[in-house]
């Protein structure tokens, strides 16, 4: 990465540590469409000049970006001026943020797909794939915080919970959601058998605005 992207992404992350503009780039994230002002604000409680203020600066530093349009979809006179939307940027930055792990999500479904069989359906190949290597994740690092951050997890103490605030497979979990979310939720329960923790502390509990799984702070 050069100069300017490494540059470009220590700001990004900066501005994500705020946890306001964090929420508000999950949010835009987790649509399926542009969102204007009106709707983050409304979502966060802000007021819709300090809605607007958090959008454009996550637009600033290259994490999302900007388009106009007409959203009744009506045109010439009398329709209205278009409204300013947010969507996440396509190409994601430098070495992408929030950090991605596509690489081994590809590695787990090719893995699955060459074991699979007549007697083996895909989707249990999948689930048993990404479970063992999260078996391998969780033995090769010192502790499951350890390997949550190392993969891109970004975990945050919530009450009796440990909320994923971050997706490493966003852009495929989006679009392929319910084959993702499996894949994802059978690697985590991996990860804490590795660590020789109990696997059923990775609960599957979808949110749009963080990952698909969270960890129960404490055996249940």
């Amino acid at each position: 990465m050069t100069i300017d992207g490494q540059q470009a992404r220590l700001t990004a992350l900066a501005v994500l540590k705020d946890p306001l503009d964090r929420r508000c780039f999950d949010l835009v994230a987790a649509s399926s469409d542009a969102v204007g002002r009106d709707e983050i604000a409304e979502a966060l409680g802000l007021p819709r000049a300090g809605a607007a203020f958090r959008l454009d600066r996550l637009v600033e530093v290259g994490l999302l970006e900007v388009e106009f349009r007409r959203r009744s979809g009506r045109t010439g006179p009398g329709a209205g001026r278009p409204a300013k939307l947010y969507r996440v940027v396509q190409q994601e930055l430098g070495a992408s943020v929030p950090e991605r792990h596509y690489e081994l999500a590809a590695d787990i479904l090719a893995t699955a797909v060459d074991r699979a069989g007549e007697d083996e359906p895909l989707r249990t190949e999948l689930a048993a794939s990404a479970f063992q290597r999260g078996v391998e994740i969780g033995q090769a690092t010192p502790t499951v915080d350890d390997a949550l951050e190392r993969g891109g997890y970004e975990p945050v103490d919530d009450g009796p919970w440990q909320r994923l605030t971050n997706c490493p497979f966003h852009r495929l979990a989006r679009s392929h959601t319910a084959t993702i979310c499996a894949v994802n939720h059978a690697l985590l329960q991996g990860v804490l058998r590795g660590a020789g923790e109990d696997p059923q502390r990775a609960e599957f509990a979808p949110d749009p605005a963080s990952c698909c799984v969270r960890i129960r702070s404490t055996p249940s």
